[in-house]
């Protein structure tokens, strides 16, 4: 009865007597799918013949020049790729453990072998080999994941704030598969003088190369933000810094940034290519801070002088800053997307900025959210 294997291999057999050599060639000659078989007669020979071609190696652990595990350790160095099926006259159960402990996948005694033993033998030790290499491959990934999700857990901000009458929070979900960073980004500061500041950005694209880009213009901010620069400077240093890293002249950053006044009842804003901020003032309606926005995003043009958007906030309120992700996300069916008049209508529904409500509240969110609130109760 002929033997199967699976498809058409190549074999190298490390054998040093030609009758040994004989016979596994007519053993193997009897399967369905005969393999291609080369073979030398020692590891010095083996090693021009070891390349990627070779899928199993059968070595015997007694030849001219090596001997035992010596000889199997020395062909796992030289086919990393490979599986390798031990095969030899030796019936020591001792030898055949250790042997596949130092990594071979099988361990034949020659008297013991015939074609469907070995034609087996080989189909095994193939898959044992793929399923070894899965594993490794699989560590690897996770190891690098978890570093991955440690650098990009450092990179994402602390906000700096001693104020105690300010309620403070965020909602940041990048829209790449399994990442921790995109290109959105945020960041609220205060001030020496009191004075709370606050922006949030988006870089445009998906990829790590945005998400860097992102930490880069958000750590540009906090340090602008802290050595007392405002206003169009700080955003003419930003759009210096945006043109300077960024990777293709096509790359462009919305944003807005905020300073609450350290009364905590006026906010000065600029709304840079960017989804404009809601206000919720006492028991009112949200509204829009800004109707048109205080400039073109960073990144597009030279010499730019941006607005201020100069709001008052009372005594009571609260300030919602997001990026377009938000609104952009589907709502119902699927079909139709939120929209500031969804998001307004989300907030009019409940009385109040809830972000986990809101964001329970869509379909999907198909792009990168950074989202920040910030309440006063009078």
């Amino acid at each position: 009865m002929t033997q199967t294997l699976d498809v058409p291999l190549t074999l190298l057999l490390i054998e040093d007597d030609a009758g040994d050599a004989f016979l596994v060639e007519e053993l193997l000659q009897q399967a369905e799918v005969p393999p291609k078989l080369i073979w030398v007669r020692s590891l010095e020979e083996s090693r021009a013949r070891l390349t990627s071609d070779i899928q199993c190696v059968l070595v015997d652990l007694s030849l001219p020049d090596a001997h035992g595990l010596e000889a199997l350790e020395e062909v796992l160095r030289m086919a990393p790729h490979a599986a390798v099926l031990v095969l030899t006259g030796t019936r020591d159960v001792h030898m055949g453990v250790a042997a596949v402990q130092a990594g071979a996948q099988d361990y034949l005694v020659k008297q013991d072998v015939d074609a469907r033993l070995l034609a087996r033998a080989v189909r095994y030790s193939m898959e044992r080999k793929r399923a070894d290499i899965a594993q490794i491959n699989l560590v690897q990934a996770q190891l690098t994941a978890k570093e991955n999700a440690r650098l990009e857990r450092g990179l994402l901000p602390n906000p700096i704030l001693r104020t105690t009458t300010l309620e403070h929070t965020s909602r940041y979900r990048p829209g790449r598969e399994r990442a921790l960073l995109a290109g959105d980004f945020f960041d609220t500061v205060e001030t020496a003088d009191g004075a709370v500041h606050m922006v949030v950005g988006d870089v445009c694209g998906h990829g790590p190369d945005e998400a860097a880009l992102g930490v880069a213009l958000r750590i540009a901010w906090r340090t602008l933000v802290l050595a007392g620069q405002s206003d169009n400077a700080l955003l003419t240093v930003m759009d210096t810094l945006l043109k300077t890293e960024r990777k293709s002249p096509e790359i462009f950053t919305t944003l807005c940034t905020v300073t609450i006044s350290p009364d905590q009842c006026q906010a000065r804003m600029y709304v840079v290519g960017h989804p404009s901020p809601l206000l919720l003032r006492g028991d009112g309606d949200p509204i829009s801070v800004s109707a048109s926005p205080s400039g073109p995003p960073l990144g597009i043009f030279s010499g730019i002088e941006w607005t201020p958007v100069d709001v008052r906030l009372g005594e009571d309120w609260s300030l919602l800053v997001y990026t377009d992700g938000l609104i952009e996300a589907t709502v119902g069916d699927g079909s139709d997307l939120l929209g500031t008049e969804g998001l307004i209508k989300i907030i009019k529904e409940h009385g109040q900025i809830d972000l986990d409500r809101i964001i329970q509240g869509v379909t999907e969110i198909n792009d990168d959210v950074a989202a920040v609130l910030v309440s006063r109760k009078g």
